[in-house]
């Protein structure tokens, strides 16, 4: 059987839930397939943070000195596994080359711009469904001066690029969020900032699609392969069947580099695995989302159907399409709050799931959104690291508006997969 669609868009995360969104709304027939279930993969239990603040991209000035010294401490939040891998190879490469003052420069202000316009999707959107939208802002805590100093920089560089961030002191922090210990060096607040909960937004925009009647999803759905003539996908091979789509949308990613590699594309990402530990509602429970700095671990209260919930995430891993768990590693996460908020030092936290996802990586820190120059009907959305979440809605726009022929709210040349 070979089905016709207008648009097959490939993952069921939240950039291909939201590209399917906005497509649909511009009376695109589409038609979503996914290998798992709706938001199995990184959109299931990150930290849900909502974070235009994180405009600073990954690779930075210092970001390797720092990660070697990590790399000798088994609880630290980063880790390679050392594998003969030469796309990785060429990643860490890479990776190296944009650590740089002027790459930050350039790359920041494309990441203000993505996470501002996604906010505002993501205000427009919670007036349809509850997603446990909660809009308080961000605090970031540090327990020493030194990388308390290392924040104040980087705040200073947001402020001057039009992101609003209001340094705290030890007892402004306290007094701002009352869990935080009345100890630590400082902090750093970003009212812009929120969070949710990031299944229930997945999930739930999922079901607003099937209530549209111009999406159809196909769950539990592999592709096998794209078949390509000439300058075109003719033809994408699954599970389920043929499909032959007028336009194709890759947003599958830490898998998205696997499904193109018979495009003779070079889309570099590597999957970055990180950890979350899900807890029920403590006593000791926060009203804003933190991020604690030294340990780079994200704590977010967040709403849920069967009652709030506390959710500690962290730690970048280096390992491949490896989903496994490293329980030192996770227990790490788990206990990294207690170093800078008050009443967790000997509290019995009731875990209600481990859970490990694979974020996808690109070595210069943008994501990959736009048309491949070699093919006139297949767009990529991938590549959005720690903050795909954040840049859901926005990249789904961007899908929508590249495929219909549209001018982007947003320039998505910094973003083509050319410039690699």
């Amino acid at each position: 059987m070979s089905e016709k669609t207008d648009v097959l868009v490939i993952g069921g995360g939240v950039v291909g839930v939201c590209a399917a969104y906005y497509l649909a709304g511009r009376g695109c027939r589409v038609t979503l397939i996914e290998q798992g279930e709706i938001a199995s993969g990184c959109s299931y239990a990150n930290a849900g943070l909502i974070v235009p603040s994180h405009a600073t991209p990954l690779p930075q000035p210092g970001a390797l000195a720092s990660g070697l010294k990590w790399l000798l401490d088994p609880k630290s939040p980063f880790y390679i596994k050392p594998r003969l891998d030469f796309d990785l190879l060429r990643w860490l490469i890479t990776f190296a080359a944009h650590c740089t003052e002027r790459h930050v420069r350039y790359a920041l202000p494309v990441l203000r711009d993505l996470g501002l316009a996604s906010a505002a999707l993501y205000d427009e959107l919670a007036a349809l469904f509850d997603f446990g939208y909660t809009h308080h802002g961000l605090i970031l805590a540090y327990k020493t001066k030194a990388a308390l100093g290392h924040g104040l920089a980087e705040a200073e560089l947001l402020n001057a690029n039009g992101l609003s961030a209001v340094p705290l002191s030890p007892a402004e922090a306290h007094e701002t969020e009352p869990t935080l210990r009345s100890d630590l060096a400082g902090g750093i607040f970003y009212k812009a900032d929120s969070h949710l909960n990031p299944a229930m937004f997945v999930t739930g925009l999922a079901k607003c699609l099937q209530g549209k009647g111009r999406v159809a999803i196909q769950r539990n759905t592999k592709v096998k392969g794209l078949v390509k003539s000439g300058r075109r996908i003719e033809c994408v091979e699954t599970t389920a069947g043929d499909f032959r789509p007028a336009e194709v949308v890759v947003a599958a990613g830490a898998w998205s580099p696997a499904l193109t590699r018979s495009l003779d594309l070079n889309v570099p990402i590597q999957a970055a695995k990180g950890y979350s530990v899900t807890v029920k509602r403590p006593l000791i429970y926060p009203r804003h989302g933190l991020l604690l700095g030294e340990s780079r671990v994200a704590v977010t209260p967040m709403l849920s159907p069967e009652g709030d919930i506390l959710r500690f995430a962290g730690t970048l891993e280096l390992t491949g399409l490896d989903l496994s768990i490293n329980q030192r590693r996770a227990e790490a996460v788990r206990r990294a709050p207690k170093d800078y908020m008050i009443g967790l030092e000997g509290a019995l936290l009731e875990t209600m799931e481990v859970w490990s996802g694979l974020r996808p990586c690109t070595p210069d820190g943008l994501p990959i959104i736009g048309r491949p120059a070699s093919l006139d009907n297949l767009t990529l959305a991938a590549g959005h690291a720690m903050v795909g979440m954040s840049l859901g809605p926005i990249t789904g726009k961007l899908v929508a508006q590249i495929v219909c022929g549209e001018k982007t709210d947003v320039d998505v040349r910094p973003l083509r997969a050319e410039r690699f």
